[in-house]
């Protein structure tokens, strides 16, 4: 077959294609609503609810907790916390599961566990929303690692006030202060200077 009566053959196809199609066109601009837009919406809503019906099927598993995680568990504040800006998170353990703590607010829901950590501080993380609540001994916060910022801050229990309190009247030592050793009065520069240079 030559090129020319190759093109004049798909030339012919594609014409008897639009004349054929032609008539349910028309009905679809005529009708005022397209067909694949029915399509579409009964698929995705069909898909929407498969969906859905697989996330609510799926139970979420529980990893069983080390002893240092269940140790960490121990020390959490559980309750409601007063938060800046009006929020509050409450934490609740949970009962059936020893060292899982639901930590919840106004506008989001975690299933969170402990995690080591090598600072001390207690560190509670939601892996898959990735949710992570720091208590620390003078406040807690509620960070999103996924949304990137605190979704709350400086949330304190009131034994977390009592440190603050006793922080703000003596203030731990500044890691750009001279180091004192114990049992020796601090020098003043100048007598730390001369003792040195008389050397």
């Amino acid at each position: 077959m030559s090129a020319v009566n190759w093109f004049s053959t798909v030339r012919w196809l594609m014409l008897g294609a639009c004349a054929l199609a032609a008539p349910a066109l028309m009905a679809q601009v005529q009708g005022g609503v397209s067909v694949t837009t029915q399509f579409k919406t009964k698929s995705n809503a069909t898909l929407s609810s498969r969906t859905s019906q697989k996330v609510q099927k799926t139970p979420v598993v529980e990893v069983a907790l080390t002893t240092a995680e269940l140790l960490i568990a121990q020390r959490v504040e559980v309750g409601v916390v007063q938060c800046e800006l009006g929020q509050f998170v409450e934490l609740v353990a949970d009962p059936k599961v020893p060292g899982y703590f639901d930590v919840s607010g106004k506008k989001f829901r975690f299933r969170m566990a402990p995690v080591v950590t090598s600072t001390g501080a207690i560190r509670l993380e939601d892996v898959h929303a990735g949710a992570v609540w720091l208590q620390l001994s003078n406040k807690s916060m509620l960070m999103s690692q996924k949304l990137g910022y605190r979704l709350a801050d400086a949330c304190i229990t009131p034994a977390q006030a009592v440190v603050a309190q006793a922080m703000e009247k003596t203030p731990p030592p500044s890691l750009l202060d001279s180091p004192v050793v114990a049992g020796q009065l601090p020098m003043s520069p100048k007598v730390a200077l001369s003792d040195h240079t008389a050397q």
